[in-house]
């Protein structure tokens, strides 16, 4: 047997095993991030949330299309401070930790208490990694290509013997992490993974047999185009202020680094950040009475069928959207570029929508439950039975509107800069705009009328 066709039969059989989670465990309150830590719903009409919103982004832009000059967009996406490359020892210690905090998750899952909040396994993956180390990625620094516990592993095994690594079919391109990413949302919002350790646990073993057996067979390749985690946390990274390369580490504005990337996105990877976009209001979307009460009118129809329905048909909605929005802006800039390639050029700038909702989406999740956290870590195998939970204030909602429009007001200014990076002229580049503008309200009116929304329990996911 081959390992390419061992690979594909561990793939076969996570999914089938994550498709028996789903059918044989009862579908979850809320998404599987809520462990009862997270943000109140604005206490706000939502019309009024929806239409300041909105304005709010279409008046930036009216602003923006003041500043047409070199010189002060250069200085937004070109202006850096450069530093030497980071102490090596520093690296050892992060992979390190990654190693280690994968096994501590993986046992205290398994052999763990098995009330989640009680369990570090399950407070590490939900609140120190997708939600406080992701906030991190994308404000701060992108640590996780050191971090990456499955990339460590995959280079030990790698380092026993002599290997070639096999080559991704070009035809296949990086259309698996969108896949992948759209089914592990899935999988979070119909599977108990933050109510019940030991699925949580069989979750994580599944995906990193499946990740590590990828690395191993396909080298770095897999992590550029199939590992969704990966992808995730590189284009989230490029939002942070610090960026990390070969030449060493460098400081710039937020979101310069999108402004900087010198290429058009492919159709495949258009695809993963419209994916990324659209996961992240759906985690919050599946938490709101509106939601929950959809699928109490459509019963007897499964919640997993329902939610499965849902996650790809917007995702669809959202991907025919961007594409149509870029064909019209062929026409409003009076261009020769294809459509297809203002798509790719203008997807860099989808990213602070992504990073300002889960931002929004998590900033109090963490808040609440870091004192859970620090806790249970103090005492793994017998914590306290009572877990100090904060609770959140309801003005900490108006910071959730103010995150969800400084990721809209960052993505116009990032498409401002690109746009004059391949249209000439001043009136062209904002002409090119015209149609993402539009859509961009649109956004941003609909992800803040989700997060003004009355949610299951009174918390939003």
């Amino acid at each position: 047997m081959t390992r390419s066709s061992r690979l594909w039969r561990l793939s076969v059989w996570a999914f089938s095993l994550a498709v028996c989670i789903v059918v044989g465990t009862r579908p979850a309150i809320a998404h599987a991030g809520s462990l009862g830590g997270s943000l109140r719903s604005v206490p706000a009409p939502f019309w009024l949330v929806v239409a300041s919103g909105g304005g709010i982004v279409g008046a930036s832009f009216l602003l923006s299309a003041f500043v047409t000059d070199d010189e002060t967009l250069g200085a937004f996406a070109r202006r850096r401070a450069a530093f030497g490359q980071p102490v090596e020892l520093v690296g050892k210690v992060l992979r390190v930790v990654g190693v280690a905090g994968l096994v501590a998750v993986v046992g205290s899952t398994l052999f763990g208490p098995s009330v989640a909040i009680a369990n570090v396994g399950v407070l590490l993956v939900w609140v120190g990694w997708w939600a406080g180390f992701t906030m991190l990625t994308y404000l701060v620094v992108d640590l996780w290509p050191v971090v990456n516990p499955w990339r460590t592993l995959a280079s030990l095994v790698r380092s026993v013997g002599t290997r070639t690594d096999r080559q991704l079919p070009e035809r296949v391109g990086s259309w698996p992490s969108v896949v992948g990413l759209l089914g592990l949302v899935w999988l979070e919002v119909v599977s108990p993974l933050a109510a019940n350790p030991r699925t949580l646990a069989v979750v994580v073993l599944a995906y990193s047999a499946v990740t590590v057996a990828g690395a191993v067979v396909y080298g770095e390749a897999w992590f550029e185009h199939v590992d969704p985690v990966s992808r995730v946390f590189r284009l989230y990274g490029l939002l942070a202020p610090i960026q990390r390369s070969d030449g060493g580490v460098s400081v710039s504005f937020p979101g310069a680094a999108l402004a900087r990337v010198d290429t058009a996105f492919d159709t495949d990877d258009v695809a993963f950040v419209v994916a990324l976009l659209w996961v992240t209001t759906f985690d919050g979307l599946v938490a709101t009475v509106a939601w929950n009460s959809l699928l109490d009118a459509v019963a007897p129809v499964p919640a997993w069928g329902v939610n499965l329905v849902g996650i790809v048909g917007g995702f669809l909605a959202f991907f025919v959207v961007y594409r149509r929005a870029a064909n019209v802006a062929r026409r409003t800039a009076d261009t020769y570029v294809t459509g297809a390639f203002i798509a790719g050029w203008f997807a860099p700038a989808l990213v602070p929508i992504a990073a300002g909702y889960h931002l929004a989406h998590f900033a109090g999740y963490v808040v609440g439950l870091a004192p859970a956290l620090l806790t249970v870590a103090l005492d793994p195998l017998s914590p306290p039975a009572n877990i100090p939970v904060l609770a959140i204030p309801d003005w900490f909602g108006g910071l959730q509107l103010a995150f969800v429009v400084l990721g809209h007001l960052l993505s116009v200014w990032v498409a401002h800069t690109r746009s004059f990076d391949v249209f000439p002229g001043r009136l062209q580049p904002l002409r090119s705009q015209y149609p993402f503008v539009v859509v961009t309200i649109c956004y941003t009116a609909s992800s803040l009328w989700v997060v003004a929304q009355p949610t299951v329990g009174g918390v939003a996911g």
